[in-house]
């Protein structure tokens, strides 16, 4: 037999007792299972299966991204004066930016 070690981990009681049953099912312990689990990484060099968000955590990411790229422009427009411009001063500073680029001959 193989060198072995011992590893220790802390899991929800809950959740030992579902996976016990789910890999008794399988005819293997927990132990082997997370064995296959690990001889699969390092075998293929990653998570051996895809990992992902579900729907509702992806949104809450999505959401924060949203609002920290909202607060990274208006600190932004705070730091180079922009933050108090109105509406119709926004849309002088396009029209000019835009006129300005056409008499350079460069694509909008």
């Amino acid at each position: 037999m193989a060198d072995t070690t011992n590893l220790s981990i802390r899991l929800d009681r809950e959740l030992k007792k579902e996976a016990d049953q789910v890999f008794s099912a399988l005819g293997m312990s927990l132990t082997t299972a997370i064995t296959v689990f690990v001889r699969q990484a390092v075998r293929q060099k990653k998570i051996p299966f895809e990992l992902s968000l579900s729907d509702s955590e992806s949104r809450v990411i999505d959401m924060q991204g949203a609002m920290a790229a909202s607060e990274r422009i208006w600190q932004n427009s705070v730091r180079n004066g922009t933050d108090k411009m109105t509406s119709e001063e926004i849309d002088a500073e396009i029209a000019a930016a835009r006129a300005e680029k056409k008499t350079r001959g460069v694509a909008l």
